[in-house]
């Protein structure tokens, strides 16, 4: 068995039953009658992390199944979720400790040759000492080996910064963290106790991640890092600090391109610490994060993580680390990364949930399939299986199905989002709108958001830059019409862009438009499990029923 959960959609008892299998499984396949889940290691180990009971697991799985559950699925969640925890890391007198409740266990790891040269000497048969620095390293390694590593080794506590978060809005109004926000920051500090201090807090955009950032400074009072995913989200952290909380403009500062300013708050881009000249192997700016004593390093869209900064993170474990995202998925298969050197998730905050309480936006998903032109035809099938990705994506019939769907939605803030520049130029030319992308100043860049926040513009075409970490709140509706592959994390984030409540509950708009029986297609199906996993649905309409009748864009 290869641990596959099959999920009937149109069971009445579904909904529940998805919500029950995001607990410690992965979605798949989400075609139209059953999705397909599986269980995996990782997935069991955040489980346990979470403080899910592998006997709870399998007594609720036995319970909603339709069919008897083969032993070896249940064994392997037994298995793998009371594998976590068999291994400590601990302080004792100012030295590393990796101790264990399995003596056996112990000495078959303590001989494999990825640990045997970090043990330094045998404390006795359930504990052998560590060096200090090797604490990220080893819990990669055991994470490697089956062993995840329960880390109770505590974390410096930083120079101390006191301040707290504002009790008033910009505009004077009362202002309170959510209910699930002040839930995620407590579920990551866990009352300072050696359990809380690092791990993932996954939440959908739009759900305030950045304010429970705040929150979980305002707790630790300590000194922080932050990293961004580049400089418009780096920016933007700055304005919430000094707008949310009771910080100074000196507390806080920048580090990027244009600025190498610290402070007690510092936000730096992954893009910035991760750089180094070519043909070398120096990183010139992760000094950085050896420049002050640091109680907290929040790395935002943690997901997007750079392999230089995995690296690092393995060697600053002493650290407090939050990471902050909307989905864990990473197309590098890096997530048990993640979770050894950031932490486990530790709170995960479902997007139809936070929807039903009103806190971000429904949402109305649209797949718009296209045909491509003879010519078009004729140059795909002789194609390389990459010429054919980029022949499907800029299909001439992408651009007249762009230009119906905002006909139907004339008015409302729109984003055009591609992967393509040549792309996007010809889109933003027939539209009349301004293009950002990666090569456009920061400034011309945040002054075209902010035109569009105050209704200005009416229509932005963005490049993948615009993917992560843009507050732009009024935006209303997105329209796909090129990607990186089959993302799914892609998918998440661009619909994250429009995921802020509306006036009057309206629902948010999100197209992916798609040439039809091409990669383009297949890539949009693998795109979508991630939305599926959350429990939205995609609407299929072809180029001709849009121009036909558009009462089905509404």
């Amino acid at each position: 068995m290869d641990g596959t959960l099959l999920l009937d959609v149109h069971h009445p008892d579904a909904d529940a039953a998805r919500s029950f299998l995001l607990c410690f499984a992965e979605l798949e396949k989400s075609p139209d009658h059953f999705h397909t889940y599986r269980v995996t290691p990782l997935s069991l180990w955040n489980a346990a992390a979470a403080g899910l009971a592998s006997a709870d697991i399998i007594q609720q799985l036995l319970r909603v199944s339709r069919y008897e559950v083969p032993q070896s699925i249940l064994r392997m969640i037994q298995d793998a979720m009371d594998r976590y925890g068999i291994l400590e890391l601990r302080l004792e007198d100012g030295h590393l400790v990796l101790a264990s409740r399995d003596e056996w266990v112990l000495k078959e790891v303590a001989r494999h040759k990825s640990i045997a040269p970090l043990i330094r000497a045998f404390r006795s048969d359930l504990e052998v000492e560590v060096p200090l620095l090797s604490r990220g390293t080893i819990k990669v390694e055991l994470t490697r080996l089956g062993y995840p590593v329960r880390d109770l080794a505590g974390y410096a506590p930083g120079e101390p910064l006191r301040f707290a978060l504002n009790e008033t809005n910009p505009d004077g109004t009362a202002f309170c963290l959510r209910e699930y926000q002040i839930n995620a920051a407590d579920a990551f500090h866990q009352k300072g106790g050696l359990s809380g201090g690092s791990g993932v807090l996954t939440l959908p955009c739009g759900a305030g991640k950045t304010l429970i950032g705040l929150r979980v400074m305002e707790l630790l009072q300590t000194s922080t890092l932050i990293l961004a995913a580049n400089i418009t989200a780096a920016r933007q952290w700055i304005r919430e600090c000094l707008t949310r909380t009771t910080l100074s403009e000196e507390e806080v500062a920048e580090y990027s391109g244009e600025f190498k300013d610290t402070a007690p708050v510092t936000v730096a881009t992954y893009q910035i610490l991760s750089y180094h000249a070519r043909g070398r192997d120096e990183f010139p700016h992760l000094s950085l994060l050896a420049s002050r004593n640091w109680g907290l390093i929040i790395y935002d869209e943690v997901h997007l993580l750079p392999a230089p900064m995995f690296r690092v993170t393995a060697e600053i474990q002493a650290r407090r680390r939050l990471g902050l995202t909307a989905t864990l998925v990473r197309e590098d298969g890096k997530e048990d990364e993640v979770f050894s050197l950031i932490g486990p998730k530790k709170y995960d905050a479902p997007w139809r949930e936070l929807e039903a309480q009103g806190w971000i936006a429904s949402a109305v998903c649209t797949e718009v399939r296209v045909e491509l032109s003879a010519e078009e035809r004729r140059v795909y099938a002789f194609a390389s299986v990459r010429e054919k990705v980029r022949v499907a994506a800029e299909a001439s019939a992408k651009e007249t199905a762009v230009m119906e769907i905002l006909a139907a939605h004339a008015g409302e803030p729109t984003l055009v989002i591609g992967q393509y520049l040549e792309q996007l130029e010809r889109l933003a030319e027939r539209l009349g709108a301004p293009l950002i992308t990666g090569s456009m100043r920061s400034r011309q860049r945040d002054a075209l958001y902010t035109d569009f926040r105050e209704g200005r513009v009416r229509v932005l075409v963005v490049s993948k830059v615009a993917n992560f970490s843009i507050d732009l709140p009024d935006a209303s509706v997105a329209v796909q019409v090129s990607g990186a592959f089959g993302s799914r994390q892609e998918e998440a984030q661009r619909l994250g862009r429009i995921m802020r409540p509306k006036a009057a509950n309206a629902p948010a708009h999100f197209y992916t438009v798609v040439a039809k029986d091409t990669k383009d297609q297949e890539f949009a199906h693998s795109r979508q499990r991630f939305l599926a996993e959350q429990g939205y649905d995609y609407r299929i309409a072809d180029l001709e029923e849009l121009q036909g009748r558009r009462v089905i864009l509404s």
